[in-house]
């Protein structure tokens, strides 16, 4: 499945069903441009299993806060619409796929 991009407006609608991984980052960050790459694979890897919802803590500053997102990359595990695991920074394909398999 394609990595979605997110809006404070659109959130709700992406999040709210299945099992999501949200990655909150910014341009600038440099570990967020790190973790891009692995989010690529891991949406090839698991296909429809999970979905990748990507949200610019700049441009959706009310979603960002509302989830308490104080560091970037911030990566939150939705299922269903509600938060079920969090990791903050940079994290291996692996690590982050040993995060989703446990919400299956």
């Amino acid at each position: 499945m394609a990595i979605v991009n997110a809006t404070d407006q659109t959130f709700t609608t992406e999040t709210s069903t299945g099992v999501t991984l949200v990655d909150f980052w910014a341009p600038w960050c440099g570990p967020c441009r790190m973790i891009a790459p692995v989010l690529e694979e891991l949406a090839e890897d698991l296909g429809d299993k999970v979905k990748i919802v990507k949200v610019n803590v700049d441009e959706n500053q009310e979603t960002a806060s509302k989830y308490g997102v104080m560091s970037i990359p911030t990566l939150l595990v939705f299922k269903d619409g509600d938060v079920v695991d969090k990791t903050v920074g940079f994290q291996p394909k692996e690590a982050l796929a040993q995060l989703l398999e446990k919400h299956l």
